[in-house]
């Protein structure tokens, strides 16, 4: 699923070429399977369960971006390529900018504002995410 985009963001140094690794792709994906299954416990706090359904997706977007040979320093450009690397039409990947947005805030302000409606979006969104990368074959093996 390499596209001229991916390879135009190379071109200007905004992605890196660099070779995709099965066991860093495992790795991402039990990852966020984990986190995910976290992230959807209700008696944990909103900004736990926001912080883990975020880096979930974040490691789920990332897996996609690495199994097609392309590693990038910037969060948000993983989530930008998703159209990219998985197919998943925009609207997926403008809940995560979204997301992103707030996680910043957090991160950088210590605000965080508990809006249910984007967690559970972003929850939805990772896991139609994960859905999509279990699918993906690895490249150069038959199954994950």
């Amino acid at each position: 699923m390499a596209s001229a985009e991916l390879d135009n963001l190379a071109r200007i140094g905004k992605l890196k070429r660099e070779p995709a690794a099965a066991r860093e792709m495992r790795g991402l994906r039990e990852s966020a399977r984990a986190r995910l299954a976290d992230a959807e416990r209700e008696d944990l706090s909103f900004d736990g369960r926001f912080d883990l359904a975020y880096n979930a997706a974040h490691a789920l977007a990332l897996c996609a971006l690495r199994r097609l040979g392309y590693r990038s320093d910037n969060r948000y450009l993983v989530f930008q390529a998703l159209p990219h690397t998985t197919g998943l039409p925009p609207e997926l990947w403008r809940v995560l900018a979204k997301a992103h947005e707030r996680r910043n805030l957090s991160e950088y302000e210590g605000h965080l504002e508990h809006d249910q409606n984007l967690l559970h979006a972003l929850i939805d969104a990772a896991r139609r995410l994960l859905d999509v990368v279990e699918t993906l074959p690895p490249p150069g093996e038959a199954s994950w």
